[in-house]
């Protein structure tokens, strides 16, 4: 009875061993699966990353054109205005001078409107 009770529990520890092997291998295959899964989300991502560069670049290179006219027109704009403002400078410039010397210079001294006489 006792060489069946033996034999029972090696039966029991080869079982026992031989499920582990099955959980570890179960765990290695988890693993492998994982990575090949990252492997190809990352190779997705990249194909995607490309395509989405390849669109960008073609709409910019289509725009470039419409951008670098539109920023022709504002700097000749700019231009004109700058010339005008200066023209409007040199122009006024010793009006504005005479203007105020005499504000500065001649001063008529005269009682403020607020103020009342005071009645002694």
């Amino acid at each position: 009875m006792a060489a069946q009770h033996s034999q029972g529990i090696q039966t029991l520890l080869e079982a026992e061993k031989e499920a582990a092997k099955i959980v570890q291998q179960a765990r290695q295959y988890r693993v492998q699966k994982l990575k090949d899964a990252r492997t190809e989300a990352s190779k997705e991502i990249d194909e995607y990353k490309k395509v989405k560069e390849e669109e960008f670049k073609a709409v910019e290179s289509s725009h470039a054109g419409i951008t670098s006219s539109a920023q022709s027109a504002v700097d000749k704009e700019t231009e004109v205005k700058l010339q005008q403002i200066t023209d409007s400078y040199n122009q006024n410039k010793d009006k504005v001078v005479k203007k105020l010397l005499d504000r500065v210079v001649l001063v008529k001294p005269e009682l403020h409107r607020n103020l009342t006489k005071v009645e002694s």
